[in-house]
């Protein structure tokens, strides 16, 4: 009788704990979202929950996680709270919040960039420049690198661009039959991965010719790792834990071979070899000179540089190829004007990319519909209105280009390509437009990027007609940055053959 009263009474004691944790969660839960209950916002799915039901389903169903947003600005206006678990994010989508939050230093990036210093317990992109939060720290590692992006060496840059666009249309010939189908992601993801690694760091990965080099499939996974992990759940769950450690095992791969590359290069310089003139030497002699940076430091920014070089100019390409394949008389014109500006000349100069203004139009309208970095986010420290409504000390504020660069109010009809919208001009809203956000942690290499993306682009259309194969839904990807799902599947031939059929 004694052993049975004390089981019970274990028991007993046992549900009051539960009963007493499950109460004070309830609790902070609740404590914590008054700070902001009277910001508006759609209603939570659940009390615990908050609105992580309904971003979770839209990514299970391969929607992108903002298009809701689209109503909800219609119904609840600029600025929008959301809930998740016991953190609260808002919103931001007006273009003075954007200015406001963008355009200043004092606005440091809040702990989401967190997840990219680490994922799922394992250094990832560290205190690179995109995830470092410590303003000075950045600010420093910025004083740097950008040397690496003067424009004399962004002119430099267009020999390797030449190139590498030259080895990948004649690559593309084995398949430019008219019959093949050619995913043409696949390509570019090669094309811009040997580009960075040739500029950055004086790597040839052959990318381009050889399709099972690692380092691709490496990027795609930990950039699945980091969609996975805006689950707070995913690293409970038993079902994802052999993905979890796939993505540990190429975090620690891209990491290992970039710490090999700078060692490499240390000795090199070190022993007064011959060296490239690269992005890494410049960055590794600019440091000597400041002084206080560590190997950490180097890795982290070797696989941001790696990530940010490859996936996003990459997927820049493979929507611009897309929405050209959906509008011929676009690309038709785009044509005319590589045409003209380029003729049958192999190499690209500095002097025609000004001259290719269409391109240009056309791969910035690109961006405008797929951001493939569609947002950021800063941390506000102190208390203020924005858009009539308040905001508390402490808030995490999101500012999304995807979401504004498709709204009425800032473009007509905004789910229609129409690069005019960027012809010279154009009349144009102001801190709408962001891909590359905006203010002094805006992107470093984003001029690098678009001379790259012009270049390949412009070799593609001088020397190839292409179609869409039939079937393709033109759904989003979100994969931590914003691809297309199916790929960009085409079919190819030669312009050659093509006008000949003409005639």
């Amino acid at each position: 009788m004694g052993i049975w009263a004390f089981i019970i009474g274990a028991v007993l004691l046992l549900l009051l704990l539960a009963v007493i944790v499950l109460l004070l969660c309830f609790g902070y839960v609740y404590y914590t979202h008054l700070k902001w209950d009277h910001i508006p916002g759609p209603p939570r799915d659940s009390f615990f929950l908050g609105h992580l039901p309904t971003l979770m389903k839209h990514m299970k169903n391969n929607v992108v996680i903002y298009e809701p947003f689209f109503e909800w600005m219609e119904k609840y206006g600029p600025v929008i709270r959301l809930n998740a678990l016991h953190k609260v994010m808002i919103f931001v989508l007006s273009p003075d919040g954007v200015k406001e939050f963008l355009m200043s230093p004092k606005y440091t990036k809040d702990d989401f960039y967190d997840r990219l210093h680490s994922m799922f317990g394992k250094r990832f992109l560290g205190k690179g420049l995109l995830s470092d939060r410590d303003y000075e720290h950045w600010h420093k590692q910025r004083r740097i690198m950008d040397p690496a992006f003067s424009k004399a060496n962004l002119i430099g840059s267009l020999g390797t661009f030449n190139d590498k666009a030259e080895e990948m249309v004649n690559k593309l010939a084995e398949k430019a039959d008219w019959k093949s189908h050619v995913r043409m992601h696949d390509i570019m993801s090669r094309v811009t991965l040997d580009v960075i690694a040739k500029l950055g760091y004086g790597m040839e990965l052959n990318a381009i010719q050889d399709d099972q080099t690692p380092f691709p499939r490496a990027i795609t996974i930990v950039m699945k790792g980091m969609v996975e992990e805006r689950n707070p759940l995913a690293m409970f769950n038993p079902y994802k834990q052999a993905f979890i450690r796939e993505v540990k095992e190429n975090m620690a791969f891209l990491r290992t071979m970039g710490q090999a590359c700078i060692e490499q290069r240390m000795k090199v310089i070190q022993d007064g070899e011959d060296i490239p003139k690269d992005i890494l030497t410049q960055i590794l002699k600019a440091a000597e000179l400041e002084g206080g940076c560590t190997m950490d430091d180097f890795i982290d920014n070797f696989v941001t540089f790696f990530i940010a070089g490859q996936e996003t100019t990459a997927n820049q390409l493979s929507f611009a190829v897309q929405e050209l394949g959906r509008h011929p008389e676009i690309l038709a014109r785009v044509q005319a004007e590589v045409d003209e500006v380029i003729g049958s000349r192999r190499d690209i100069e500095y002097e025609d990319l000004g001259k290719l203004q269409y391109l240009s139009q056309t791969l910035k309208e690109t961006l405008r519909l797929y951001p493939t970095a569609p947002g950021t986010s800063r941390a506000l420290e102190e208390e203020m209105v924005v858009e009539g409504v308040r905001i508390p000390a402490g808030s995490h504020v999101m500012l999304n280009t995807y979401v504004m660069s498709r709204m009425e109010k800032y473009y007509p009809d905004p789910l229609v390509f129409n690069p005019d919208r960027f012809h010279p001009d154009a009349p144009k809203h102001g801190y709408v437009y962001f891909p590359f956000s905006l203010g002094p942690r805006s992107c470093i290499g984003q001029v690098f990027a678009q001379m790259e993306t012009k270049v390949v682009m412009a070799k593609l259309i001088q020397r190839y007609e292409f179609e869409l194969v039939e079937g393709q839904s033109f759904k989003i990807l979100d994969n931590g940055t914003l691809r297309p799902l199916d790929g960009v599947i085409c079919r190819l031939r030669p312009r050659g053959e093509y006008k000949a059929s003409q005639k």
